[in-house]
């Protein structure tokens, strides 16, 4: 039977603001989002069935219609339903490395995964933005693990400009296995404590969209200059996800006062990285946090920013 393999790398958020709300029910945001080596492997493989095959030995893996990767293989077969018929079902095994329920688009970068694999097994020759336009019917965040790299995301954050990539900086990253932040009781919560603050018209919405553009951050990441980057970094999120989850909090200090070039909490959390400038100032930064905190449910890792989003490996 044939089959791919493939790699699908997490990304983090270096910027998240969140501007208003959007008619569908959506917020408007402004990210700027970026690819890690930490990644998930996934094979793809024809089964000779018209089923849909997921599996993951991942105990809190749902293999289901659930799981994001399982509704990109349906989404596939609903959208070429003749390719589909000609060439039947497939199995989908998932080799979780990226933790989950993390704030990391591990679900999302698993359907990027999915609708690759399947592009070329059943050598539809779409191209990236065709794609992309899939994608965006799966999650806000899969259209971006398509590509990877390092990006400004606008909309509901499947708009997508790409900036100059940055893939020489390292991050050391830390998560409490027993916490877990749904995604939308962040942008719920958020919505009830700041919506006040929201802007009401879409030429204010346009305008903010065209300062990030042009503003310092991206300056900083186009220009490669890590202690800016560093000080920049920022995260609405963490406004309503640090109040409510105190170790999240506590982590995030220790991080903090650890060294680094800055740290923050990567989309709605509860994942905490510190951006470095070397792999021994992150292994450095893990010692010391680890050694601080000393909880055996907080797992590290330590890896590199990367330019590359879905890879193919086998």
């Amino acid at each position: 039977m044939r089959s791919y393999t493939l790699l699908a790398p997490a990304k983090i958020n270096l910027y998240l603001e969140i501007l208003g709300d959007r008619p569908d029910g959506y917020h408007e945001l402004i990210m700027i989002l970026q690819s890690i080596e930490l990644a998930d492997q996934i094979e793809v493989r024809a089964n000779g069935t018209e089923k849909i095959r997921l599996f993951c030995p991942h105990p809190d893996v749902p293999l289901d219609e659930s799981n994001l990767a399982y509704r990109a293989a349906k989404l596939m077969t609903e959208n070429f339903p003749k390719v589909y018929a000609n060439l039947g079902g497939m199995d989908i095994t998932l080799d979780k490395r990226i933790p989950i329920a993390a704030g990391l688009a591990g679900g999302s970068t698993d359907a990027a995964a999915v609708l690759v694999g399947l592009d070329l097994l059943w050598q539809l020759g779409l191209t990236q933005p065709e794609l992309q336009t899939l994608a965006a019917q799966l999650g806000s965040d899969v259209p971006f693990c398509i590509a990877g790299g390092t990006a400004i995301a606008t909309g509901r954050g499947e708009k997508l400009d790409p900036i100059k990539d940055l893939d020489n900086l390292w991050i050391v990253l830390a998560k409490y296995r027993n916490i877990a932040v749904s995604t939308p009781w962040a942008y719920q919560t958020y919505r009830q404590q700041f919506k006040t603050n929201y802007l009401q018209e879409n030429s204010d919405i346009q305008s903010r969209t065209s300062e990030i553009h042009s503003g310092p951050l991206v300056s900083a990441i186009v220009h490669k200059n890590p202690q800016k980057i560093g000080q920049l970094l920022y995260n609405d999120l963490e406004k309503v996800v640090l109040p409510e989850y105190e170790s999240v909090a506590k982590l995030r200090n220790i991080l903090a006062e650890a060294g680094g070039l800055g740290t923050m909490m990567s989309g709605s959390g509860p994942t905490v990285f510190t951006l470095c400038q070397s792999e021994a100032e992150a292994k450095q930064i893990r010692h010391q946090a680890e050694s601080e905190i000393g909880d055996p449910t907080l797992d590290f890792w330590v890896t590199q920013l990367t330019n590359k989003g879905i890879q193919v490996v086998l």
